[in-house]
């Protein structure tokens, strides 16, 4: 097995496909021997943009696709997703945090995404997703 990998491939606004390409990330993540903890985070932040972006994106119309690019190295992954939605203000996203949002579903898969990796970006259009998680980040250290 090689330390870097990588990868694209187009898939139908179908979640059962979605959740097949996260399965292949996740495995190399395993493969790499990345922290429990670590998969676990990329595994939830992987699950809430896909579906965003077959969701939400493409509204799950069957002529539109979404574009995923991966690459997996032992100290970092970075995937981008690209759907063929119109795209979306994430300014205008409610805080789910704030205490009029409480009871409103929107917004939490974005502060997930924010809570696991290491980095989150958009594009200005909204439609294009980058996760990044790396795991050289220095522990706290007491000494």
């Amino acid at each position: 097995m090689s330390d870097f990998e990588e990868f694209q491939v187009t898939i139908p606004s179908d979640t059962a496909e979605g959740r097949a390409v996260q399965e292949r990330i996740i495995g190399l993540l395993e493969a790499r021997e990345y922290s429990m903890r670590d998969v676990f985070g990329v595994r939830l932040a992987l699950e809430e943009a896909l579906v965003n972006a077959i969701k939400h994106g493409n509204q799950m119309a069957d002529d539109k696709v979404v574009k995923i690019e991966c690459s997996v190295s032992t100290k970092h992954v970075r995937v981008v997703i690209e759907d063929e939605g119109e795209g979306f203000d994430i300014s205008a996203v409610p805080d789910p945090t704030e205490d009029e949002n409480l009871e409103k579903p929107g917004g939490r898969g974005i502060m997930l995404m924010r809570s696991f990796m290491t980095h989150v970006e958009y594009n200005d259009r909204g439609n294009i997703l980058i996760l990044e998680k790396r795991t050289d980040e220095p522990e706290e250290d007491d000494d």
